[in-house]
């Protein structure tokens, strides 16, 4: 613990309040992880935690007032103190409805779970556990302090924050929690689509995403926020009518997480975009699903509608455009590798295979071997020998003519001075139609291309 711990819990004993560090920090220390956030919670009300802190924080802020939590600085360190309360929502808002206490374990009693509600009191350090928190972190079992029920009304994210905590902590979630769960998870519907979207992104994070979607699917909560990942369970696969594929989908978000790279590499973990498009890959296979003559199960352009699912979903999430584009085009490009596989991989095909990638090329890489599971060892190692072959081409021609920077031979200043145009409409198809040449023919001397250019020119009037 930081020393600004003991300070303040000293600060408010000589003040006459108690002050207790409380949640998550207290259960990410039995865990012996390190927390990014220090919470502490106290008898004092907002105007007292600020007469207490006057004088010993750097600065302070009330911008939390109205729940009663105060911010301060002290030094290098950002603390939120917060007085005992019990919040609930009223059945039809989204917005917690909030009442001050002044007891500790009445605090304790209303948070969302047993791991949870644990608090240090300070600055004597002594343990304030009423719920079991830490015999059920060490049982890794995830209950609530009261009854589910009571904890899901009070604010129903908490439904998505179990499953948050299966992927994060793998713990195993309590059966009347799974059945509270289940029987409530419509009333995640209340919940602000920012709120779920945090929640889901934790859970993607996490060290056992699997484990968490799961229980999201299994409880219906994944039909509220991801619909389209329960309904791949009614979805064969093309190749194996006998594969889940929504198992598969499962596998393919493992095998994505276990490429992942260190701090250095080109994909740190965990790395949502990547996690998100390998879940999300297929989910078009369901509205593309066709039975063929002789039996065949077909899912043609199951990438394409797969992608504008994707993006659908995430504007309805409220995700920032640079993470949609990112991950809908993962989805969008998941398959091209078998196109150019069975075409040879021409130079032409290698281009436009890394230029459609543009800046998620090392995703990309990585979301096309996870998408392999197939249990033909054969198969499998083809595949594997065949993507390591790409690779090799695309560093190869990359060094050759830095690839990942391919524009066309002339920019559109050139073009507009070489054709004696102004800007507009032809301008653009010129700089296409270079473009194209660029890709199927590789660079070529600035006088080639202005010649090239002119005969276009003249093709076209």
């Amino acid at each position: 613990m930081p020393d600004v711990v003991v300070a303040l819990g000293e600060q408010f004993a000589a003040h006459g309040h108690e002050l207790s560090l409380v949640g998550g920090p207290v259960r990410d220390l039995f865990l012996g992880r390190s927390s990014p956030d220090l919470d502490f919670t106290t008898d004092a009300d907002p105007d007292q935690i600020i007469a207490a802190v006057s004088g010993f924080a750097d600065a302070h802020w009330d911008i939390g007032r109205d729940f009663g939590t105060i911010g301060i600085r002290k030094g290098d360190d950002i603390l939120e103190v917060t007085t005992y309360r019990a919040e609930a929502y009223d059945p039809d808002s989204r917005k917690p409805q909030v009442s001050f206490g002044s007891r500790l374990e009445d605090d304790l009693v209303r948070r969302d779970f047993t791991v949870n509600a644990m608090a240090l009191q300070l600055p004597s350090f002594e343990l304030v556990d009423p719920h079991g928190g830490v015999r059920d972190l060490v049982a890794k079992h995830l209950r609530t302090p009261g009854t589910p029920e009571a904890s899901f009304s009070d604010d129903p994210l908490r439904m998505m924050r179990a499953a948050r905590f299966a992927s994060q902590l793998g713990l195993d979630v309590a059966v009347e929690v799974r059945e509270a769960m289940t029987a409530m998870a419509d009333r995640l519907e209340i919940v602000s689509a920012e709120r779920v979207r945090e929640e889901l992104v934790k859970l993607i994070t996490g060290a056992h995403p699997r484990q968490g979607v799961d229980l999201m699917v299994e409880t219906g909560l994944a039909d509220v926020v991801l619909p389209e990942i329960p309904a791949l369970r009614l979805a064969g696969d093309e190749h194996h009518r006998h594969k889940d594929v929504y198992q598969h989908s499962l596998q393919v978000l493992e095998q994505a997480v276990d490429l992942e790279t260190d701090a250095e590499g080109p994909v740190p973990g965990p790395d949502f975009v990547l996690r998100f498009a390998a879940l999300m890959h297929d989910v078009g296979k369901p509205r593309t699903r066709r039975f063929e003559p002789g039996g065949a199960v077909s899912f043609r352009h199951h990438d394409v509608v797969g992608a504008k699912m994707t993006r659908k979903r995430m504007q309805e999430l409220r995700f920032d455009k640079d993470s949609i584009k990112a991950v809908g085009r993962l989805v969008e490009l998941h398959m091209r590798f078998y196109g150019y596989g069975d075409a040879g991989w021409s130079d032409s095909a290698v281009r436009r295979y890394v230029t459609d990638a543009g800046d998620q090329l090392e995703r990309l890489h990585r979301l096309t071997r996870s998408d392999v599971t197939t249990r033909n060892r054969k198969k499998a190692a083809r595949l594997d020998r065949a993507y390591d072959d790409l690779e090799q081409r695309i560093a190869e021609l990359a060094e050759q003519e830095e690839l990942a920077r391919i524009r066309p031979h002339l920019d559109g200043e050139q073009i507009m001075e070489i054709l004696g145009i102004s800007p507009g409409p032809d301008v653009g198809k010129a700089y296409r139609f270079l473009l194209e040449h660029r890709m199927d023919h590789g660079p070529i001397a600035q006088d080639e291309a202005e010649r090239l250019l002119r005969d276009w020119w003249a093709e076209q009037e």
